[in-house]
């Protein structure tokens, strides 16, 4: 990830979970905001454990709708780091749909989300050094 590939990442999703009829607009479709908003807590997850403490979300730089998710869509979110700075994280998410009764998996969203690791005073602070085990596997 980043992928343009028709198939999901060949990894465990980050967050995975069942769209419901209460995360519906009245056309039926799932909300966009609630797609974003998975997709910052799977990112803050992702964040989090590479800063091994408190992160905060400080900048969505891209996002974009590819279709959208119908209720009691299966959605799976990955995540992957693409980049880090002194204090800061940048996340690639994607989102995928799959179909309650089927086992077609389609890509419905992706963005670039920005984290800044804060201390116990909410103020930056460093990324301590990678460890060899950041990467969440199961």
């Amino acid at each position: 990830m980043p992928t343009s590939s028709p198939y999901p990442p060949e990894v465990i999703p980050t967050i995975r979970v069942v769209a419901m009829p209460t995360d519906t607009n009245p056309a039926g479709d799932v909300f966009g905001g609630w797609l974003v908003s998975q997709m910052d807590l799977a990112a803050g997850t992702a964040a989090a454990f590479r800063a091994k403490g408190r992160c905060v979300t400080v900048a969505i730089d891209s996002f974009i709708f590819h279709e959208p998710v119908a209720v009691g869509d299966e959605v799976s979110i990955y995540t992957k780091i693409t980049q880090t700075g002194t204090s800061s994280i940048i996340v690639h998410v994607e989102t995928w749909r799959r179909a309650r009764n089927t086992n077609e998996r389609r890509r419905v969203t992706q963005g670039k989300f920005t984290f800044v690791a804060l201390d116990q005073n909410r103020k930056p602070r460093r990324l301590p050094p990678e460890s060899g085990f950041d990467t969440i596997t199961d």
